[in-house]
């Protein structure tokens, strides 16, 4: 193991050397095969949106959770379009085209693809949205237009629309003298069709942000509720009165959010250079709002004259105008979940849970001497993000601990974890922040967080240049004993307690020294901006991770038939890593990989992935970790961290994963992954077309439902640990291990979903 660690030093000390090695040149050659074997990334994230539509119609979602995936699916559409259309679109002003190196397909060629797919899509949201809308009314929950309301309802409704929303509205003539006025993203607008004695001409009403997306009806039974759209499409004649307003419609436009940061600091270069970088960060977010609109949606088609007059104005062609009859902007959904509640209708929602405590965490020992003793891991949402929260709290006032540092990428409004640091720094402790400023739509808010702690003391580093700090560690210094030593944390998900409720992710608590040590390096590392510090035994972007992983998937290879790789993560576009992997398949390495969202590798592609096979899961959590496993039984290696298989993550991101070294902790993780491959429930199956299939179940054993399974477990695992119990699990981890000793209960877990799988 040493020679290796020598070997890989070596191998690390030019960046585009060990990216050469690898592929080897004859596998280099191969790689043109990848055509037979991928999938265009826009077109797969397509299809996994599509499945999160889906979703909405599986009998084993409640009625209104159908609603809520119909509202994912259209906030999901309007950033595919901001993030990656925009993207795409830039590209196609490049002189020198940039090609797909995984399909050949040019920007022009991807955006073609990406509009002819958009129209069914958006067909079937409207024919979904139908039939959970006709599901929803069996309840008394109904979303009305003005027709249809009673006479007092109309009534109450026209007063509000006097009183609270016509004042706010500012509708616009486009003329000659009234020039096409600017439209801000995502925002309703309504275009109406005038007619001033002979003459017809265009009006532009935009409903401003801070009018409410809809009324409540206050019905006895049930809900019903109308939309601020209808309620102004029903009284807009009123004024307009000079006008015959012969048609309205509304619409939408999404405009690019793809700001490339490196050209912006060209242009702005003085501000950099006078190292202002926070100040140049919102200058440029004042820019976003204003780049190209890249698609229009109306809730009916329009007509040609109409559609031609939007298109010239807004400088689109007629291919990026679409059509939905569903809402267009559906984020008011989640704020009807309040009014369900206290209807009592909540049978139409998941049933109520809450994050469990570990049950390994003795409740009434502080946890910086627990962790000190053995490591501990949280599987969340099942085990609750309070306790880390605690930890970091106690390191905030305990007198040990000198100094705390932290990467944050992401954080939840009037974070938790903010004040934990805010209070370490009232307390006298050092803290250190590494706060990613480039994450995306959080970069208002990480600046404003930076601000309140530099104001407090705290030592800020607004990332690296040219790469984006997207690692979560944490690392407390104390002072014990007379003796340094290190608490970290290093998880899959961000510091943010909301998402940690509603995203499952992995945090692994330790204190072993070979972590300590590596994440001391990292810091330092990112203190003086060296992305190509040398790390042991943590797997680091953009050093190692991919150099790494390349080497376990070579010993799995080396095992041929033998051979396991079993991983979990969000997104699959590394081309070097889809070549690995499809040559651990032709050895005869089974790969089970379980992929959320992106995949452009294709499975079950015979002469190429036969061996390789795909599941995604979509369901009441959004699935988050990144798992990757190599090998089985005692000797599997185990790796948790922030990187998904995506070149950005392995060449300019850093990140972190680190190696599981306590085996009740490899074996409750290779329990959960376990527990995954066997969701029937949840899970689809991807075909060798990239496209998902239900996961056969031809024996008709028992529906599992791996997100149902863990919160079962987190509830009975934490009711069943007495405190006699957790003392007894405590003395037994001063005990030397006994072969003969009982079962862990992960362990009984793994064994189960084997006897499953054998059947």
């Amino acid at each position: 193991m040493t020679e290796d660690r020598s070997n890989l030093s070596q191998r690390l000390r030019n960046e585009d050397e060990f990216k050469q090695e690898i592929l080897s040149k004859d596998q280099r050659k191969q790689s043109k095969d990848i055509f037979k074997y991928s999938k265009n990334r826009e077109l797969s994230w397509l299809n996994f949106n599509k499945r999160v539509l889906e979703e909405a119609l599986d009998p084993a979602t409640p009625d209104f959770e159908s609603l809520k995936f119909i509202s994912i699916f259209t906030s999901n559409f309007e950033e595919f379009y901001r993030v990656r259309v925009g993207s795409l679109t830039d590209l196609t002003y490049l002189f020198n085209k940039k090609i797909d190196n995984k399909t050949g397909m040019s920007p022009e060629d991807q955006l073609d693809a990406i509009y002819q797919a958009t129209k069914p899509l958006l067909k079937e949201k409207d024919q979904i949205y139908q039939e959970v809308m006709d599901q929803l009314a069996k309840s008394n929950i109904f979303d009305l237009d003005f027709s249809d309301l009673t006479k007092k309802e109309k009534k109450y409704v026209s007063d509000y629309y006097e009183d609270y929303v016509k004042p706010v509205l500012s509708p616009q003539i486009i003329d000659h003298r009234h020039p096409f006025p600017f439209i801000e993203n995502n925002s309703l607008s309504i275009i109406l069709e005038l007619k001033e004695k002979e003459r017809d001409t265009y009006a532009l009403v935009q409903i401003p942000e801070k009018v409410k997306r809809f009324i409540n009806l206050n019905r006895e039974e049930g809900i019903a509720i109308i939309r601020i759209e209808n309620i102004i499409k029903a009284h807009i004649d009123s004024t307009l009165a000079n006008y015959d307003v012969k048609k309205a419609y509304v619409f939408k436009v999404t405009r690019n959010a793809d700001i490339n940061i490196e050209d912006y600091l060209e242009e702005d270069e003085d501000v950099y250079k006078k190292k202002d970088y926070k100040n140049f960060m919102k200058t440029i977010l004042k820019k976003r709002s204003r780049l190209q609109v890249v698609d229009l949606v109306s809730n009916e088609a329009l007509p040609k004259n109409l559609e031609s007059f939007l298109v010239e104005n807004l400088e689109i062609s007629s291919k990026q105008v679409f059509v939905s009859s569903a809402p267009l902007i559906m984020d008011y959904v989640f704020t009807l979940e309040d009014l369900l509640r206290e209807k009592s209708l909540d049978s139409l929602l998941y049933p109520s849970f809450s994050p469990q405590k570990n049950p390994m965490i003795n409740e009434n020992k502080g946890l910086i001497d627990q962790v000190l003793e053995k490591d501990f891991l949280f599987i969340y949402p099942y085990e609750d993000v309070g306790q880390f929260i605690q930890l970091l709290d106690q390191a905030a006032t305990d007198p040990r601990v000198f100094s705390i540092k932290i990467t944050i990428y992401r954080l939840a409004k009037n974070s938790k974890i903010v004040r934990s640091l805010l209070k370490a720094l009232d307390n006298g402790k050092e803290v250190t922040v590494v706060m990613e400023l480039q994450a995306r739509f959080d970069e208002e808010s990480n600046i404003n967080y930076s601000d309140v702690l530099l104001e407090a003391g705290c030592n800020i580093i607004y990332g690296v240049e040219g790469y984006k700090v997207h690692s979560k560690v944490v690392q407390i210094s104390l002072e014990d004993q007379g003796q340094i030593k290190y608490i970290n944390q290093i998880g899959t998900g961000n510091y943010n307690e909301k998402t940690s409720k509603q995203y499952s992710d992995l945090s692994l608590l330790t204190a072993d020294p070979r972590i300590s040590t590596d994440v001391s390096n990292l810091f330092k590392n990112l203190n003086i901006g060296n992305v190509k510090g040398y790390y042991e035994n943590l797997l680091v972007s953009p050093v190692s991770f991919k150099v790494r992983i390349t080497d376990l998937i070579e010993k799995e290879i080396a095992k041929g038939k033998e051979g396991r790789i079993f991983f979990k993560f969000n997104s699959f576009t590394d081309k070097d890593l889809m070549i690995k992997l499809s040559q651990a398949s032709m050895a005869g390495v089974q790969v089970r990989l379980i992929i959320r969202g992106i995949s452009c590798l294709r499975p079950q592609v015979p002469g190429y992935t036969d061996n390789i096979e795909i599941r995604s899961i979509v369901g009441r959590y959004l699935e988050h970790p990144r798992i990757y496993i190599f090998g089985q039984g005692p000797d599997s290696q185990v790796f948790i961290g922030s990187a998904d298989l995506m070149t950005r993550n392995t060449e300019k991101r850093v990140e972190v994963a680190s190696p599981i070294y306590d085996p009740e902790i490899k074996e409750k993780i290779i329990a959960y992954m376990e527990g995954q491959w066997a969701d029937n429930t949840k899970a689809r199956l991807m075909n060798a077309q990239g496209s998902y299939d239900q996961v056969p179940n031809p024996d008709n054993n028992e529906a599992i439902s791996s997100q149902d399974s863990c919160m079962a477990k987190a509830i009975s695992n934490y009711e069943n640990m007495t405190r006699q119990e957790k003392e007894s699990i405590k003395e037994k981890d001063h005990k030397e291990a006994d072969p003969a000793e009982e079962k862990s209960l992960w362990q009984s877990i793994v064994d189960f979903f084997a006897r499953l799988f054998s059947k």
